[in-house]
């Protein structure tokens, strides 16, 4: 005859088991007779999930039971369909976030990034007039200075064909490119995370506005969650705008620094740049 929780209870509290043997017994029991259950009429693969996640939770369980008048496997009974309701409701969230996540199209984030936008059709060839010295000659250490200002958005690949168009040596500059980064990791690092938690912030908003989707308006579950999704929007556009106040180029120390030169040439040359990019912008235009 098949023993009952009642008696494996029974053996436990006699000392014939053992702690672990009496939860392993529980468990072995709970997996053979899910009809005799009140989750019976659950599927048996999401009966045996909720199993994995119940069986941690018996150790508290049996802890709290006390001989008062109801069996033990009773109190069992009880606290799987109170579990039970526990493990449905995560598993809802669960599946709300996901499909939050997955509905969020890449255009639609608040931290998408726009690439920069060109407008002129000879980029190029401003590029190559910017970096011609009052002499006529080519200079190539403020194309170098413009580049390192510009490291975060310089990928090894483009690095590549900048030095292969302005004849730069591709090994001395990956490998200034690669300094540069190593100088400014902390400050990456930390930009990364800011960008991770804008996205999760984000992605919040978006699970209260499923979640709201499941409640009829004006009762009292919808404005809750009405009132965390509108403090979330807030919080959220806060960080935006912080997020648009952070410097992601390199300071002209650092470029002197990764260059060999002074901070003042540096300035100077950048400053060069900048008056003759807006000259050949402006002429660009009116052409």
């Amino acid at each position: 005859m098949e023993q009952s929780i009642n008696d494996f209870y029974t053996d436990y509290i006699s000392g014939d088991l053992s702690r672990k043997e009496f939860e392993g017994l529980i468990y072995n029991h709970l997996v053979c007779n899910q009809e005799k259950t009140c989750l019976s009429h659950w599927k048996r693969d999401e009966y045996e999930d909720y199993l994995s996640w119940f069986y941690p939770r018996l150790h508290k369980a049996i802890d709290t039971y006390q001989d008062i008048g109801s069996s033990f496997e009773a109190f069992t009974a009880r606290f799987l369909l109170i579990s039970s309701k526990e493990y449905r409701g995560r598993i809802t969230s669960n599946s709300i976030t996901e499909y939050s996540a997955w509905s969020a199209q890449v255009h639609e984030l608040y931290v998408h990034e726009e690439p920069p936008v060109y407008i002129h059709t000879n980029v190029e060839n401003i590029f190559n007039n910017i970096s011609i010295d009052r002499y006529g000659k080519k200079n190539t250490k403020h194309l170098l200075a413009l580049i390192l200002k510009c490291y975060f958005y310089i990928s090894d690949d483009f690095a590549e064909r900048i030095a292969l168009r302005f004849g730069f040596d591709k090994r001395e500059l990956l490998e200034k490119l690669k300094k540069m980064r190593r100088i400014r990791q902390d400050k990456d690092d930390d930009l990364y995370q800011k960008k991770e938690r804008v996205n999760t912030q984000f992605l919040r908003c978006l699970v209260y506005e499923r979640k709201m989707t499941f409640f009829n308006e004006n009762t009292s579950a919808y404005n809750k969650l009405k009132q965390k999704r509108d403090k979330a929007r807030e919080r959220l556009d806060n960080m935006r705008r912080r997020m648009k106040n952070i410097r992601t180029e390199a300071t002209n120390k650092q470029i002197a620094e990764v260059i060999g030169i002074s901070k003042g040439t540096v300035d100077a040359s950048l400053h060069r740049l900048k008056i003759r990019w807006k000259k050949m912008s402006l002429k660009a235009d009116l052409n």
